[in-house]
């Protein structure tokens, strides 16, 4: 998508018709709520959807790479358990899920493995191929069956639970897999039956793909942030600070941000390669001892995709920090500044910035301790370097501060006092 540009200083950049999100179902809106905050859909029963993305941390987990299976507590206080260590932190940073709901949104996860497209089957395209089920609704509900599955998120460990088991089995969406284990979990208890036969009808199946799709519904109807003072003076209806119309004609402009944060929730969906900073375990094959992430190009394997990442919509990023697709970055000032050079970014990082919870026995360097890896990232980059001055940074991060929906940010359902499984509630 082309950038948007000005011919005067201080225009309303054209940024096409605004996003579309479908009409809510408050009924299956309460049920995905209570859902996405319900551990029982865990492997150990000890992790809900909401312990990775939290609204305490803007639907993030504050950390870079966090800890899932095996952990103990919430955001930057999580830790390792020591009755249950974690085998490895979880390999890319948790990804905010502001306007995942808009229309716009058809591809999903750094690296767009699983998207809506018409040409494959169900409509979507993603790793489990023809093995994928019928019954999600959108790329936005089948996203839900991904950490559910992994190991070190939320399905546990080999012999730990039955869930865990059948993933070590591949028995994934086989009958009687993972996902009809977690289906049978959720139907055994009264109150989500009910809830569902509300939503489906009496008594019609509960499966994976009904809870994903209510988890959808609440994910579209709480994080919509679409509201900003970026959007109110987009329509006329009120002003921007100074320093953010500076900024804002910097990023639609000399700056070219736009290039690739587009449109009105700021992204173009598409991959591009800055040579983030890598650290943490990496995206390897079984068969691969290597700790790269070599990005889209496993989803792809086009050569032109090595260490591409999807870019992120800016919506309410003031409050998902840290940044990058491994949280490389605590401030967006940092993030902003790797983008005048990536090369020299990455040669320069400050291994401060990252924020990793304590964890024994993991390699967290080896990419950057790495001169072949360092460049093979530097070689991937394809965005030009840029000139920006201190005053044009503070300006480009005031108007990014303008990006953020306060009423949004605080919440609509918010967070559940108790849920139908009586499992404790992440507050």
């Amino acid at each position: 998508m082309a950038s948007a540009s000005f011919t005067v200083a201080g225009e309303r950049p054209a940024l096409g018709p605004r996003p579309i999100f479908p009409e809510a179902d408050m009924a299956a809106v309460e049920l995905g709520q209570l859902l996405f905050y319900d551990p029982i859909l865990s492997g150990n029963r000890n992790i809900a959807c909401s312990t990775c993305h939290h609204p305490k941390f803007g639907t993030g987990d504050g950390v870079s790479l966090g800890i899932g299976e095996g952990g103990l507590g919430l955001g930057p206080e999580r830790k390792a358990n020591p009755a249950n260590h974690p085998e490895e932190r979880i390999p890319r940073n948790a990804p905010g899920l502001w306007n995942l709901g808009a229309a716009q949104f058809t591809v999903m996860f750094h690296d767009g493995r699983l998207e809506g497209h018409p040409d494959f089957p169900n409509g979507l395209r993603t790793p489990l191929g023809e093995d994928m089920v019928a019954g999600f609704d959108d790329a936005l509900a089948a996203q839900a069956m991904f950490p559910v599955l992994s190991p070190d998120e939320m399905a546990g460990h080999y012999s730990e639970n039955e869930v865990a088991e059948a993933v070590r089995l591949g028995q994934l969406s086989t009958p009687g897999g993972a996902w009809d284990r977690i289906a049978a979990r959720v139907e055994a208890i009264p109150d989500y039956r009910a809830r569902f036969d509300t939503v489906l009808g009496a008594g019609a199946p509960i499966t994976f793909a009904e809870i994903a799709n209510a988890m959808a519904d609440f994910i579209r109807f709480e994080w919509r942030a679409d509201m900003s003072p970026f959007d109110v003076y987009m329509l006329g209806q009120g002003g921007l600070s100074d320093p953010a119309k500076r900024g804002m004609d910097l990023f639609y402009g000399a700056a070219g941000c736009s290039s690739c944060h587009a449109g009105w929730l700021q992204t173009d969906h598409a991959f591009h390669a800055l040579a983030m900073p890598q650290f943490g375990p990496g995206k390897a094959a079984r068969f691969e001892s290597h700790h790269r992430d070599e990005g889209r190009i496993r989803v792809t394997g086009e050569a032109e995709d090595a260490y591409a990442f999807r870019t992120p919509s800016l919506r309410n990023v003031t409050l998902t920090a840290p940044y990058g697709h491994d949280g490389a970055y605590a401030t967006l000032e940092g993030a902003i500044r790797h983008h005048v050079n990536p090369a020299q970014a990455l040669d320069n990082y400050d291994r401060t910035q990252a924020i990793l919870p304590p964890l024994d026995g993991v390699a967290d360097w080896a990419i950057l301790d790495s001169a072949e890896d360092r460049a093979a990232l530097r070689a991937s980059v394809t965005a030009p370097d840029i000139t920006l001055t201190e005053a044009e940074i503070a300006d480009l991060v005031a108007f990014l501060n303008a990006l953020t929906d306060e009423t949004a940010a605080a919440g609509r359902l918010g967070v559940p006092k108790a849920i139908p499984s009586g499992l404790p509630v992440d507050h």
